[in-house]
């Protein structure tokens, strides 16, 4: 379990029934160990983020930093709190930033894969940022920027012989378009990372436990917590809806956006990985790679996650996907969800 938090199903229900949850987890340091992981670089999630003198908000602004710009984290350290469940700061060159506005992230370069299934394979982004062009040359027109942890469709890849480059055809899906990405910036995900995991539980056994006041999720086989994860929920407007779901229409890439349904608070985040719906109107588990600010509701309704909790979640319960489908969808099954 990760983590290493002792709680038997019982004991944490009371704790969520009372309210208590969101206190007990703070007097146990869990607020701190449920924080990102410690990661070399962060990647600015938005423009005019400060650095401090010292890891608190009314320290000396020293200087702004600029959006995607990455910065070498040299350490976290517990500092005041910028949300009611999160005092990890990092320590950078010349001063500290709060950890909820960067996005952990590494730059891990990859060796081309010549070899990819008709159907297509899953990728992930592997780079703080990584941009796409609208055909495989060096030097052909940009398309969307991609970002860390996120996951997209690859269905070929191209050699080309003028350049003598290789690049990933990318399909998305929303938008039915290709783009090209460098081979050395995406890893394809082998399909031993999309099995189900504890496949001998009983479906009746596993359940997914969102405490939307602590802003925690957990889940559990029989009486045995297997996770948890501090998560954002959605905020006002647009809250996450509490009571008894199933998981049971799920995709590892998803291009996720309100543009045409909304005039303000637009989003257009393409490759939104390892999403586990639970309603029709789009609520899901999901990865986030826009914010790193874990323990307060930010979301539209949905529950974000770390990717690497995401994806747990997306293992986890059922249906399990197969690993040449983008999306399954299968009313009236899932595993259990219960939202308070």
């Amino acid at each position: 379990m990760n983590n290493h938090i002792k709680f038997s199903r019982r004991d944490f229900l009371k704790l969520s029934a009372s309210g208590a949850l969101g206190l007990v987890l703070s007097e146990l340091g869990i607020g701190s160990a449920l924080a990102a992981p410690p990661a070399s670089q962060g990647r600015v999630t938005w423009s005019g983020i400060p650095l401090y003198d010292a890891p608190a908000f009314n320290a000396n602004k020293l200087s702004l930093f600029g959006m995607d710009q990455i910065i070498s984290l040299k350490s976290e350290v517990e500092g005041e709190e910028g949300n009611p469940y999160n005092k990890a700061w990092y320590q950078v060159e010349g001063g500290y930033t709060y950890s909820g506005w960067l996005q952990p992230v590494e730059t891990k370069l990859q060796k081309p894969i010549y070899e990819i299934p008709v159907t297509g394979q899953l990728g992930e982004i592997s780079v703080p940022i990584s941009e796409t062009r609208l055909a495989p040359y060096t030097y052909s027109n940009n398309g969307y920027r991609l970002y860390y942890g996120s996951t997209h469709w690859v269905k070929k890849v191209i050699v080309t012989r003028d350049e003598k480059s290789i690049w990933y055809e990318i399909f998305d899906d929303y938008l039915k378009k290709s783009f090209y990405v460098p081979y050395y910036n995406l890893r394809l995900i082998p399909n031993s990372e999309l099995t189900l995991l504890s496949p001998d539980i009983p479906e009746s056994e596993k359940l997914i436990r969102i405490d939307l006041a602590a802003q925690f999720v957990s889940a559990f086989e029989g009486d045995t917590m297997v996770f948890s994860s501090r998560c954002s929920s959605g905020t006002k407007g647009t809250r996450t809806p509490t009571g008894d779901f199933l998981t049971y229409h799920k995709g590892p890439s998803v291009h996720m956006t309100n543009q045409g349904d909304a005039v303000n608070n637009i989003y257009d985040l393409p490759g939104v990985p390892w999403c586990t719906f639970f309603t029709g109107l789009g609520n899901a588990f999901h990865g986030t790679y826009w914010h790193n600010d874990y323990g307060r509701p930010r979301s539209h309704g949905c529950i974000n996650l770390r990717s690497e909790d995401a994806k747990w979640i997306y293992r986890w319960s059922r249906p399990n996907v197969p690993p040449d489908e983008d999306y399954l969808h299968l009313p009236g099954e899932g595993t259990r969800i219960q939202i308070v």
